[in-house]
Order: structure tokens, then C-alpha cells, then sequence
């Protein structure tokens, strides 16, 4: 039962996985290779929103994307991670309970 609930409480942030998934396959290429930073925006806002949920995670995503401008200074720039992560991550991105990944 209770990976049944879990299973339900991740459909919000596996649904934004396919969302941003669908934006880096479509249209993040037309505007090819300009990002300041390391990972990319669309990048930082997927990782960080399989780490921290849809809420969180989008708000660390508007920050960055708020810190892209033409005076920024770039570089590295990765997602602040939880000391014990809650979850995991199959290959395509969705986020599912520990143990659950299957590759």
C-alpha cells in the first residue's frame, strides 16, 4: 500500500519530468548552444525538481533562470542535493521510490 500512495504522490514531478523532457528534445535545440551556465537551465530545473519535488524545484529553476543574463559570469552552477535522497531516478528521468529504479 504504501508504494501505492508514493507511486500516486510522484505523478505531479514525473508529469514535469515529461514536460521539461519534451521541451530539451524539441525545443531547447532551436536555440542551440547559448546557456552561461553548466548544466543548462532546462537541465538545472529537470535535476532539480527530481530532487526536491515540483514546488521546490521549480523555484530553484526560476532562480536560475532569473541569474542568466548577459552580465552573469557563467560557469558551474549544479543543484543543491539532499543529504540522504528520498528517491531514485530511472534512465529516462522519471522519479520513483528507492529501490524501484529499474535500468
Amino acid at each position: 500500500m504504501h508504494a501505492v500512495i508514493t507511486t500516486v504522490l510522484l505523478i505531479p514531478r514525473n508529469i514535469a519530468v515529461v514536460i521539461l523532457r519534451a521541451y530539451r528534445k524539441v525545443i531547447s535545440p532551436l536555440y542551440g548552444d547559448v546557456c552561461r551556465y553548466y548544466p543548462s537551465c532546462s537541465a538545472y530545473a529537470l535535476s532539480a525538481i527530481q530532487e526536491h519535488g515540483v514546488i521546490v524545484g521549480s523555484a530553484l529553476g526560476a532562480a536560475r533562470i532569473a541569474r542568466c543574463h548577459p552580465w552573469a559570469a557563467g560557469g558551474v552552477d549544479d543543484v543543491p542535493r539532499k543529504k540522504t535522497p528520498r528517491y531514485s531516478v530511472t534512465p529516462f528521468g522519471f522519479v520513483v521510490a528507492r529501490g524501484h529504479a529499474k535500468g
